[in-house]
Order: structure tokens, then C-alpha cells, then sequence
């Protein structure tokens, strides 16, 4: 039997399309990740020293990619047994997923990189099967 997986992601969330012969199964994995932090509730600080409330910048980067870290190793222990891997999505995750891939020694299972917009669940499931059908 083989395990074909699609999955869209950005940073926010990955949706993982798993197609097994006829079957097709979907997981969704939340990042809870938030790109900017910045001051709080939005309120203006009265203070004279506001620049100790908010984060360096780099603390803050560093902060992010650990997260992003953390859900990266997520997604991948959902695919990590598949026989091929198609990515798709609208930023910069699916490059930072199939380094990510190549760095775990599964680079070889990606068989499409595809830059795409925003897309419902149902055709999220649509375009993974119509790219296995195909092959």
C-alpha cells in the first residue's frame, strides 16, 4: 500500500492530506506561533524607559524559531513514514519544512515544491489527490 502525503503550510498551521490507495485522511497541526510581539494590548506605555518592556529584536527571533522548531518536528513526525511528499503553501515554511526534511536525511521523499494561495480543507484534499493520481 502505498502513503502519498500533501500538506499545505505556513507559519500558522500545516494541513496534512495522507492518501493510501483510495483512502485519504487529513490532519490539521496548529503552530501557535506569533510572528510580531510587540507591546502590550496595544496600549501606549507612559513610562520613560517603554524600550525594557519589549523584547530585542533578537530575543524575539530567537523565540520564534524555536516555536517554529517545535512545530516543524511536529509535522515531521506525521510524514516521516511516507513514500513521497508534496509541499505546497504561501510563504516561506514549505522551504524551511524541506530543509528541515533534507536536514533529517527525508529531502529524498519531496517530489514537488508549489507556491500556492490560501485554500479550504476540501481543496487542500482535492489537489493532493489529483497530483498522486497523476503519478
Amino acid at each position: 500500500m502505498s502513503r502519498n502525503v500533501g500538506l499545505w503550510i505556513d507559519h500558522k498551521k500545516a494541513n496534512i492530506v495522507f492518501v493510501m490507495d483510495k483512502k485519504v485522511e487529513q490532519k490539521l497541526i496548529k503552530s501557535n506561533v506569533e510572528k510580531q510581539l510587540g507591546r502590550f494590548d496595544g496600549i501606549r506605555s507612559t513610562s520613560p524607559y517603554e524600550s525594557h518592556l519589549v523584547p530585542a529584536d533578537d530575543r524575539q527571533e530567537r523565540d520564534f524559531q524555536g516555536h517554529l522548531d517545535i512545530y516543524y518536528d511536529e509535522v515531521i513526525s506525521c510524514i516521516h513514514d511516507a513514500e513521497s511528499i508534496l509541499i505546497f503553501g504561501p510563504g516561506e515554511a514549505k522551504d524551511q519544512l524541506r530543509k528541515r526534511l533534507e536536514k533529517d536525511k527525508l529531502g529524498g521523499l519531496v517530489v514537488n515544491i508549489e507556491t500556492v494561495d490560501k485554500m479550504t480543507d476540501r481543496q487542500i484534499a482535492a489537489k493532493v489527490q489529483q497530483y498522486f493520481k497523476k503519478i
